[in-house]
Parts: structure tokens; sequence; C-alpha cells
């Protein structure tokens, strides 16, 4: 029920409302692991699904008929049942520096407190600024500005996206680039979750579906399928669909940046997912399996 999530899903209610012959929407609010545990570093949480999993049950147990998710949040292998039924047009994919002060990440001060939950982004973080001090923040959207504008940190970095559907754009410092901050796997995209075998809800979220979105994330998701990671692990990545062809960028890195394998590769759009797979394996021949043995070894990704 943050506010991020309503938006996202009255987003699709609405989407839905112009669908012929689409029922009308009703939003059935599920809290989940994710939203309750507050106090604990995610990446110390044992398990997996922390935003998806009552959700999921959910639908499995017709309960409800589809599932509204941030599609960086969904496992890259559905449970058994389950079928991601749409991807919708993708918003901004950057990640977003917020602060009170300086305007970009070179800008902060030696030593400046900058808040993230996420492991990947601490560790482009620390390739980038090894000096900076970086701190857990958790919460909503909302909160974590909130938490900024009291003081505890001298910046935050947020997903684009989350910032602009709740249009607080306005607070962008400035965006990470793309050749030294690579976003999260289908950062900014919505995914809709169905079941596999109700083909009439099936039919109506067909017709949402962005094709751009829907190749250039099922690279991504190949990818971090291969390599056996979830947001749990410091792996970077975005695809560009054009002309037919789809161009995909990653990036693994270890969590303290002294370590990172990056590559590039492109291919026909209609091998997006052997187009990540390929790239996965590369990046996995080159020392990214390495990074990533270390990285489980510590108990640092899960």
């Amino acid at each position: 029920s943050s506010a991020l999530a309503l938006w996202q899903a009255e987003h699709v209610a609405e989407a839905l409302r112009r669908v012929p012959g689409a029922p009308e929407p009703e939003l059935v609010l599920i809290k989940t692991e994710g939203d309750r545990i507050q106090d604990v570093p995610l990446s110390q949480v044992q398990g997996k699904a922390f935003f998806t999993k009552e959700i999921e049950e959910a639908l499995l147990e017709r309960t409800i008929d589809l599932a509204v998710h941030s599609l960086k949040d969904l496992a890259t292998e559905m449970p058994p049942g389950l079928a991601l039924g749409g991807v919708l047009a993708r918003e901004d994919p950057r990640d977003a520096l917020l602060t009170t002060g300086p305007r970009s990440l070179e800008e902060l001060p030696t030593g400046a407190r900058v808040g993230t939950s996420s492991l990947r982004r601490r560790a482009l973080l620390a390739r980038w600024r090894p000096d900076l001090q970086l701190a857990e923040l958790r919460g909503n959207v909302p909160t974590r500005i909130e938490k900024l504008d009291d003081g505890g940190y001298d910046a935050i970095v947020l997903a684009a996206a989350g910032v602009k559907r709740l249009g607080l754009e306005a607070r962008i410092s400035s965006y990470l680039p793309f050749d030294r901050f690579l976003p999260a796997v289908s950062q900014g995209a919505i995914g809709v979750q169905i079941r596999a075998a109700d083909s009439e809800v099936g039919e109506w979220i067909r017709t949402l579906e962005d094709r751009a979105t829907r190749v250039a994330t099922t690279a991504e998701r190949a990818l971090l399928r291969t390599l056996e990671g979830g947001c749990h692990v410091p792996v970077g990545a975005f695809a560009e669909f054009r002309d037919e062809t789809i161009e995909l960028k990653a990036v693994v890195c270890s969590l303290d940046g002294t370590r990172s394998v990056e590559g590039t590769l492109a291919g026909p759009s209609g091998e997006a997912a052997n187009v990540g797979i390929a790239l996965a394996e590369d990046l996995l021949g080159r020392g990214g399996q390495e990074i990533l043995n270390g990285i489980r070894a510590a108990g640092g990704g899960r």
C-alpha cells in the first residue's frame, strides 16, 4: 500500500479500463515480508521474494486475478502455475542522486554519508567514490526522502522511475550515468503476473504489453538468471532495443568496489534471452564467477 505500489496498481487498472470486455478492476492491498521488515538490511535476511511471496500466494489461491509488480522485484524464475502476462512501457531506468546540497556525486565532500539499501548501488558507489560512507536506507520513496531532509544523510540514491512516478522529479539532483552506474535488471518496468492457465485475464493483459520493454527486460532477466543473481547480488544491466536489435550491457562488481567485470553484447531481438545468457557466461568466465563466489562465501549475497 505504499504510494508507489498504489501508483503502479492504479496505472494498470486505468489501462485495463480501456480494454474492451475487461471488468472494472478492484485493488486488493497485500502487505509483504519486505514491507514488514524495516529494521534489518534485506541482504541479511534469509530467503528470497521478499516483496512478492504473499502476492504470488494470493494469485495461486485465486484471491486475486493479477498482480502488479516492479519488475525488478520479480524473480527471474516464475513459481509453478504463474506467468509474466505483460510488461508495460518502461519509465526512466536510471538511478538518481538526491541531495540537500551538492548536485552531483563528484561534488559530494570526502566522507559524505550516502544512503541506499541496494548492494548493487553500494558496490558501484564504492567503485566510483571509495571515500564515501555508505549507510543502510529502508522505507518507501517519501520516507527515504524525509530521512534525507531530516539530516540523516548527505545524499541518497533511488530509482529515477519511482521518484518521477510520484511527481517528485524536482527533488532529483542528478542522474547517475550508465557508463559508470548500470541500473538493476528491469529497473523502471512494471510487470503484470497472472495464473498461467488463465487465458481470459491473459488476453486482457497482453493488450498492455510494450514490446520494446519486454524484449529488453527478457535479455536482462536471462542474464541475471544465468548469473544466479537477485536483489542481493551487485549486478547492473541495461538493454536497448532498436531496429530489431538488442544491445545488452552488464557489470558484476565486488561489494567493496575494488573488482568488477563488464561487457556488452548485441544480437537480434528474437534472440534476446540468448544474448543475456551469452553475456552472463562471458562475464562469469572473465572473473564474475570469482566475484560472486566471494560475495556468497562472505554471506553478502543470499
